[in-house]
C-alpha cells in the first residue's frame, strides 16, 4: 500500500514517522505545488495533507485512491463532497493538541498581563544594572486573580482553558458561538456582555458563518481598555487591521494572536506595522504544534490508515 504525504514540512522534521510507515510504503514530500501534487498522487492508495487543498482534480489523478487522511483536525481544504461521490473516505484527527493549545494560551496571557517581554528587556539591555535600586516598578503588571475571563468558543479546549483560569482565581463566563449554551458549568453570556465585563477574553471558536468577522472594531469599543484578547481558534474571526488600530490607540490593553487571516502573515499586515508593537504577542501558529501532539496526530493518523484499510491497529 503506497502512502503520499503531499506537506510532511508541516510536522517538523523531529518527529518520526514509523507508526505510519510501518502500515505501507511512506513517500513523504515536504510541500506540494497543485501541479506537483497531480503527479505525484497518480499511484497512491492513501493521501496525507495537512493544508493542501484537495480538489476533485486531485482525487481525479489518484485512480487507486482508498483512502484521505487530514493531519490535522479541520477538513475545509478537502472537497468532501467530491470524495463522497468517489466512494473516498475522509479521516481526520481530533483532540490530539488540547493539551497544546491550553499552555500556549496561557503562555500569551501570562506574557501579556505579566508584561514579562519588558521586564526582559529591562535586565538583558542594562537599564536595571544602571538604575541603582534593586526592583522597577515602572511598568506595572497585574494579578489574574480576581479577574474575569471570558471565553468565545466553550468546547473541549475552551473547557480546559477555563479550568485553568479558576486554578489562577478567575471568574469565568463564555460565548456560546454555536446559539446553544451547552455548558452548564459557566454562565453563558451574549457577545455584548461578554466582551464588556472581562478582563481576558479568549478565543476558542472554529472558523464558519457564525464567527467569521465576529470581533470587529464595533466588538472591541465594547472592551475595557485595560483588558486583553487572544485568539487561539481561527484567523478570520477577529479583524485584523481593527484589532491593530484598537490596541496602538490604547483602546484595549493588548493582544495576542497565534492565528491569521491569510498564513503565513504578509509582510505588508497591519500587525507588523504598528506604533505600539511591545502591546501585541504574536506567534506562527504554533498552539498545536508541542513535541507531545504532533507525536500524538502522527499515531492517530496510523489508526485511521489501519482502521480504514484494514491492517493492525496499532497502539
Amino acid at each position: 500500500m503506497k502512502i503520499v504525504f503531499l506537506d510532511a514540512a508541516t510536522m517538523g522534521s523531529d518527529i518520526s514517522f514509523a507508526p505510519i510507515a510501518g502500515l505501507g510504503q511512506l513517500v513523504c514530500y515536504e510541500t506540494s505545488s497543485p501541479e506537483e501534487a497531480l503527479h505525484r498522487v497518480k499511484d497512491c492508495e492513501v493521501l496525507i495533507v495537512n493544508k493542501v487543498k484537495v480538489t476533485p482534480e486531485l482525487i481525479d489523478a489518484a485512480p487507486s485512491l482508498r483512502l484521505i487522511c487530514e493531519a490535522a483536525t479541520g477538513v475545509n481544504n478537502i472537497d468532501l463532497d467530491y470524495a463522497a461521490s468517489k466512494g473516498i473516505p475522509v479521516r481526520n484527527v481530533a483532540g490530539y493538541s488540547t493539551d497544546s493549545v491550553v499552555q500556549t494560551t496561557f503562555m500569551h496571557i501570562l506574557a501579556l498581563v505579566g508584561r514579562s517581554a519588558y521586564f526582559d528587556s529591562a535586565v538583558k539591555s542594562g537599564a536595571y544594572s544602571c538604575s541603582g535600586i534593586f526592583t522597577d516598578v515602572t511598568v506595572p503588571f497585574s494579578e489574574l486573580s480576581g479577574k474575569t475571563m471570558g471565553i468565545i468558543g466553550m468546547g473541549t479546549i475552551g473547557h480546559r482553558v477555563a479550568g485553568v483560569a479558576e486554578a489562577f482565581g478567575m471568574h469565568v463566563s463564555y460565548f456560546s458561538t454555536s446559539g446553544t449554551s451547552h455548558c452548564k458549568d459557566y454562565p453563558s453570556l451574549p457577545l455584548e456582555a461578554l466582551l464588556s465585563g472581562s478582563d481576558v477574553v479568549s478565543i476558542h471558536a472554529p472558523y464558519n458563518d457564525r464567527t467569521a468577522g465576529l470581533i470587529g472594531a464595533a466588538q472591541l469599543s465594547m472592551m475595557k481598555p485595560d483588558s486583553v484578547i487572544v485568539n487561539m481558534g481561527r484567523g478570520g474571526i477577529v479583524d485584523e487591521s481593527a484589532l491593530a488600530a484598537a490596541v496602538d490607540a490604547g483602546k484595549i490593553a493588548g493582544a495576542a494572536l497565534d492565528v491569521f487571516s491569510a498564513e503565513p502573515l504578509p509582510e505588508d499586515s497591519p500587525l507588523l506595522k504598528m506604533s505600539h508593537p511591545e502591546r501585541l504577542i504574536l506567534s506562527p501558529h504554533i498552539a498545536w504544534a508541542s513535541v507531545e501532539a504532533r507525536g500524538r496526530l502522527v499515531r492517530m493518523i496510523a489508526d485511521n490508515i489501519a482502521e480504514v484499510c484494514g491492517s493492525i491497529r496499532l497502539r
